[in-house]
């Protein structure tokens, strides 16, 4: 690699892994394409993204490797994606009280967990299940490389699902959809 005058050319490379089944199933495919999508959108050339990086390697690499369900995949690496670039959720406490117990609720608006006598003041609050909740608290406190050794329930799933899209669409002010 050198420097021009303006950008950083390469001169030549050899991968290190080519993630070969993204290749060969075209649902792993697509999923692996939007997730380069959001990338391309919040990174910048010459800005140190080492922890964005190692976020969309093991997001590839779990696509490519593994059997795992695709949206709970793209849930976690949007959650963590989030964390990364300063949206992380308040999990420890209620957002508006500060009760530390009782959190069945996720507030868009607020950034969190809120309890039920608050949520009921919030339109943007999600009730949750326990199994959701623990999604949640489990993608955000993982080291890197085990971000994706759990696994959901379908009902929880879909409740992961849903809270991460509009908690994801509300902080990047974007819609980003499957093509």
């Amino acid at each position: 690699m050198y420097k021009g005058t303006e950008t950083y050319h390469i001169n030549s490379a050899e991968p290190i892994e080519v993630f070969y089944n993204l290749r060969t199933d075209l649902d792993k495919l697509k999923y692996a394409v939007h997730i380069n999508k959001i990338v391309r959108d919040v990174t910048h050339e010459n800005q140190n993204c080492y922890k964005i990086l190692q976020l969309v390697l093991n997001t590839l690499y779990t696509i490519s490797e593994t059997d795992k369900n695709l949206d709970l995949v793209l849930s976690i690496f949007k959650l963590r994606l989030l964390c990364i670039l300063g949206f992380t959720p308040k999990v420890l406490e209620c957002t508006n009280c500060k009760e530390k117990e009782n959190l069945k609720f996720f507030s868009i608006r607020d950034n969190g967990f809120k309890c039920e006598p608050c949520s009921k003041q919030d339109k943007s609050s999600i009730l949750m299940s326990e199994s959701t909740k623990n999604a949640i608290l489990y993608t955000i406190t993982a080291p890197p490389k085990k971000i994706y050794s759990f696994n959901i329930k379908d009902e929880s799933l879909e409740e992961f699902k849903l809270i991460v899209k509009l908690y994801f669409n509300e902080k990047m002010e974007k819609e980003y959809k499957m093509d």
